[in-house]
């Protein structure tokens, strides 16, 4: 089972009501760790956790949370999939401020997000630093422990009366806590006030293939290019892939904007059959998964030359999906069970039943014979102790006598 560990610490208002909650992933010793190690462990453990029906557990119904973002968050996209309602983006002190990384804070501000700063030490390097930004930063979480008084005071009379609220980050002892509580901030952090908790959260259950093979579901279900986007956001890796995908694509000359106008222009037919692609040859960590998805293909178009004109694209989808289970540790009923596909797929994939069924039978069979082929031309190449490693492997037993 996949345990995600989430620190979670009240952030208190004036009246010493819950008015937030910070969130830090932390690894399996309990120690923080980075968000941006890479795009796709980063969406994965947001859509795992942060994201799920355990929202509401972890955080109370109306309750927001702060998440720390630095530069590589921001870029890559990977905050898209959160509630823009419920989650606060927390810009690190040391976040490295170019014009794409300025641009794209003041993009999520425009789109509804609320912003803080953390660990704000009140020097004027740092408020040279984050300038520009103060016109959309919403919470300054102030550090009272890197703060001098003289630069604390100064911040405090800057923002003053203005829409932005002050929070006093680092409260460690009673008297801290009186001391600011007296000086009007909005907001009050630390361990006197509170002691981290640490909540573990069940990580999604549904690995990637799933999530395309719904993907895919919605573009057969026709819903609209909004949800395809959406979707398509859960994986920011897909993303990246569709989008290089498109670029190099000798069809289409023109600069991207936006996951809108790659759907669009590529259509859904393309669009469908470059996600069974992707499916096969990234999703998958089987080393044959290559050959496999070239095999998958060629049985896919003859099934779909050989189908009636209204059954052409089925034929085609169950064809791709007919060789899933020889690339994926997943048990081919859950799966087709999972998303649902049209019957007369899941009846060929399941028993290899169904109005696809002879069609199959051709494809394995022409499959055979030219496989064959190729294993009697190399027959002299392979050795005898990989070749017994196969064929036991396969559920093929032999008779040891005749060796």
């Amino acid at each position: 089972m996949n345990m995600i560990n989430i620190s979670k610490q009240k952030i208190l208002d004036n009246k010493n009501k819950v008015f937030a909650y910070e969130l830090i992933f932390q690894d399996s010793q309990n120690q923080e760790t980075s968000l941006s190690n890479s795009v796709r462990e980063t969406s994965q453990l947001i859509m795992s956790s942060i994201s799920s029906k355990e929202l509401d557990k972890l955080l109370g119904r109306n309750t927001m949370a702060l998440i720390n973002v630095d530069e590589d968050n921001l870029l890559k996209d990977i905050l898209d999939v959160l509630d823009k309602d419920r989650f606060i983006l927390n810009i690190l002190e040391d976040i490295n401020l170019t014009e794409k990384v300025i641009s794209k804070i003041i993009q999520y501000r425009k789109r509804g997000f609320k912003l803080s700063l953390e660990h704000f030490d009140s020097s004027a390097q740092m408020i040279k630093k984050f300038s520009r930004l103060f016109n959309y930063i919403d919470i300054i979480k102030m550090d009272i422990t890197l703060s001098q008084p003289e630069n604390l005071e100064k911040i405090m009379q800057k923002f003053k009366g203005t829409r932005v609220k002050l929070l006093a980050q680092n409260i460690e002892s009673k008297e801290d806590d009186n001391k600011y509580k007296t000086m009007d901030f909005d907001y009050f952090q630390g361990y006197y006030l509170d002691q981290p908790e640490v909540i573990e959260i069940i990580g999604s259950k549904e690995p990637a293939q799933f999530i395309i093979i719904q993907l895919i579901k919605i573009i057969k279900d026709n819903n609209t290019t909004e949800q395809l986007e959406f979707f398509i956001k859960k994986q920011p890796d897909l993303s990246f892939k569709l989008v290089q995908f498109f670029n190099n694509s000798k069809n289409f000359n023109v600069k991207i904007e936006s996951l809108t106008q790659v759907i669009t222009l590529m259509g859904r037919d393309k669009l469908l059959r470059w996600l069974l692609v992707y499916l096969y040859s990234e999703v998958s960590q089987n080393p044959a998964s290559q050959t496999i998805l070239e095999m998958a293909i060629k049985r896919a178009e003859r099934m779909e030359a050989e189908a009636t004109f209204e059954n052409k694209d089925k034929a085609y989808l169950a064809g791709m999906f007919s060789m899933i289970s020889s690339i994926f540790e997943t048990d081919i009923k859950e799966l087709m069970n999972h998303i649902k596909m049209d019957a007369n797929i899941t009846a060929l994939v399941l028993n290899k039943k169904g109005i696809f069924a002879s069609s199959l039978l051709r494809a394995e069979e022409a499959e055979k014979i030219y496989l064959k082929k190729v294993m009697m031309d190399n027959f002299d190449k392979l050795n005898t102790t990989d070749l017994i490693y196969t064929l036991e492997y396969g559920g093929i037993s032999i008779d040891k006598n005749k060796i």
